[in-house]
């Protein structure tokens, strides 16, 4: 027996990589959970052929017929959209309903719905391990929305921080870091699918824009890990009591030592600059309860904060190089296909010129 209970396609959504087509949003109820996968006419004709080549007879019910009419006009009707989403709903839901079950067991009709298939057939609507071209945009689509939950949990930790709310806090930094590990696994799967596809026949170019989508996934999930782990420096109030080198961990140096080094807090002190000279340290709202120690403590952190947005900014121009260096190549095979194109001009023109002055002597 089938995990499926219902399936219903609820809408539609225009898309334009790798080029502009529609593509059916299918929600899918099991007997544990329910999820939704997204699938362009194209993917349910390929289906349909697979699955009267794996049981030897077509389904009870007949895909809608392929519309004779304008791209444009496809994209933008509501009533074809309607009209095609109902017919493409009634052919799902024939499937499943079917007092053979020969169908909706197939592996072609499983993979399309993304029930998993062996191990993983008891965690219905787990993540895909094999992927069409469509499909690979969803999961990743997927993964960017899982990467902004996490986001949302770390924001969450913070907030509860600054309430004082401990408890709470670790729990959602706690689901924070599940949120990510799930999402540093699928993003291998991700990358094994993408792979595939290459070997399947993807284009170069869109085999290097996918890439670069993976390598911004990994780069995010780097980031949220980074945050995930290291404890806040700051509060919004300026402060974090739990930060390595904050005010309340260090010793503040006594009101009558800081007058005694700085001179009266509140006596005003004319800032002037000498050019070759370095020029005063200015005190902040941060700096001035921290003695020695505790100013180390900050310039460490802040020099840590530095390098690690000087490692961003060289993965930036990292791919900047590549990026340069690609437009170069093309450029370069685009000249070298123009000089062809001259040459062959100017050898068309010499032999217009002899045939013309052939043309002449004979007239």
């Amino acid at each position: 027996m089938t995990a499926i209970q219902t399936v219903h396609i609820s809408g539609s959504q225009e898309r334009l990589e790798p080029k502009a087509h529609t593509v059916y949003q299918i929600d899918i109820r099991g007997h544990v959970r329910s999820w939704s996968i997204w699938r362009r006419y194209s993917e349910f004709d390929d289906l349909h052929v697979e699955l009267v080549k794996e049981t030897g007879s077509p389904p009870p019910a007949s895909l809608p017929p392929k519309h004779k009419y304008s791209i444009l006009r496809s994209h933008n009707d509501p009533t074809l959209l309607e009209e095609r989403k109902t017919g493409l709903e009634a052919y799902l839901r024939a499937i499943i309903s079917a007092k053979e079950d020969k169908w909706r067991e197939a592996f072609a009709f499983k993979q399309f719905l993304g029930i998993p298939i062996g191990r993983q057939a008891g965690v219905v609507g787990g993540p895909p391990t094999q992927f069409t071209l469509t499909s690979w945009l969803d999961e990743h689509q997927e993964l960017q929305n899982k990467l902004r939950d996490v986001r949302a949990d770390i924001n969450k930790r913070e907030a509860l921080s600054d309430q004082g709310d401990v408890s709470a806090s670790h729990k959602s930094n706690v689901s924070a870091k599940q949120k990510l590990a799930g999402v540093l696994a699928r993003i291998g799967t991700l990358g094994k699918g993408l792979h595939d596809l290459a070997m399947d026949g993807m284009s170069e170019g869109e085999l290097q824009r996918r890439t670069d989508m993976v390598a911004r996934l990994q780069d995010d999930c780097e980031k949220l890990g980074k945050m995930v782990t290291v404890a806040r420096q700051f509060n919004r109030s300026g402060t974090d009591p739990s930060a390595p080198y904050s005010p309340s961990s260090m010793n503040p140096a006594s009101v009558s030592d800081r007058e005694a080094l700085l001179g009266p807090t509140n006596a005003f002190t004319r800032v002037t600059r000498v050019f070759g000279q370095p020029s005063k340290p200015q005190e902040t709202e941060v700096t001035r309860p921290l003695d020695d120690l505790g100013l180390f403590g900050l310039q460490q952190t802040q020099m840590q904060q530095q390098d690690n947005q000087l490692a961003q900014l060289t993965t930036i121009l990292s791919r900047q190089k590549n990026l340069g260096q690609a437009i170069n190549t093309e450029i370069n095979e685009q000249i070298a296909v123009l000089d062809g194109l001259t040459n062959d001009v100017d050898r068309v023109g010499d032999k217009l010129s002899k045939a013309s002055r052939q043309m002449h002597r004979l007239g």
